[in-house]
């Protein structure tokens, strides 16, 4: 653990309460000089610690901090627990950690991540403080095809956790992003590692990436008219503990499979039946209207033509167009 990480680990132990930066320099026999270099370090990433010069610092009591102790406190999946500041791509090390080994309902938490991706490659934006990037390593007997349900049922997960602890709203959009007022605010991306003796899979990874507030410098501009976060500035949510509710539901979910409890609120909060769509795939584009969500997470729709089709997982995006 490195000095500043352990540096927060006392304030967050002692939250709201004012230590000095001789007494944190003596608990982890560091000089003083390191333990400001430490506390500099953790306000310019945003972690709200006060200094006075008679009393020390002090961690905010609403301080919003991802660490292992904040997240365990929720948590109960019974895999290990990882919690970094920052990661390239929370299912990269986690698809690292299932490689080697690492048991059913392990979590990768992040506070950013450099290499956020989603569907087909594309970039997430993935900034430090505003948002909550996580993976699941699930372990149990899978099929492909619900393997690929997954990304449905953490659609749920993700809703149903925002409705207990904040009562909010949220819409899914087929397949995979979930809206808030008509904008994105998450996003899932779920991938799996084969087993070609069994016809199965080894180990699948969800991943899921919430923007919880808007950066201060405002969403990239390449998404800014379509990406939405979850909460208003006022709002706060520990991150801590809704990450940990979003990994319980998603585990439970991915435990009763093949059964899918979810997929009836999954098709509850379709903000895509009923509606035209177009359809893109390879760069072409056809018109539809989606008509219903099947009991394995398709899209059933009609295309202008009146032919009807089903949409699987895979290389294919939908708009809406009304």
């Amino acid at each position: 653990m490195t000095t500043k990480e352990t540096v927060l680990n006392l304030l967050e132990k002692r939250s709201g309460e004012a230590l000095s930066g001789q007494a944190l320099a003596d608990e982890i026999n560091v000089s003083r000089a390191a333990v400001w270099k430490a506390i500099k370090e953790l306000q310019t990433a945003g972690y709200p610690i006060s200094a006075s010069t008679n009393k020390g610092y002090t961690l905010s009591e609403k301080s919003d901090i991802l660490s292992v102790k904040s997240v365990a406190a929720s948590l109960k999946t019974g895999g290990e627990l990882e919690v970094l500041d920052v990661v390239d791509s929370t299912n990269n090390r986690a698809k690292q950690l299932a490689a080697a080994g690492a048991p059913n309902g392990t979590l990768v938490v992040a506070n950013q991540q450099t290499g956020g991706r989603g569907r087909r490659g594309r970039c997430f934006a993935s900034p430090a403080g505003t948002g909550l990037y996580l993976s699941l390593i699930i372990r149990t007997p899978l099929s492909m095809e619900c393997v690929a349900t997954l990304t449905s049922a953490a659609a749920v997960a993700v809703c149903r956790a925002l409705d207990r602890l904040c009562d909010k709203h949220l819409q899914i959009k087929w397949v995979n992003d979930i809206f808030k007022n008509g904008k994105k605010c998450c996003g899932i991306l779920s991938e799996a590692e084969a087993d070609f003796e069994t016809g199965g899979v080894s180990y699948a990874v969800v991943g899921i990436g919430l923007n919880i507030h808007e950066p201060k410098d405002g969403f990239p501009d390449e998404i800014k008219d379509i990406a939405g976060a979850i909460f208003d500035d006022e709002e706060f949510v520990p991150r801590s503990v809704l990450a940990a509710e979003i990994a319980n539901e998603l585990f439970a979910f991915a435990n009763a499979l093949p059964e899918m409890p979810f997929m009836d609120e999954y098709r509850q909060r379709s903000c895509v039946v009923g509606k035209n769509i177009n359809i893109i795939q390879n760069a072409n584009v056809r018109r539809a209207k989606a008509v219903a969500i099947t009991d394995n997470g398709h899209l059933q729709v009609t295309l202008e033509d009146g032919t009807p089709e089903e949409l699987s997982f895979g290389e294919i995006s939908i708009r809406v167009t009304d």
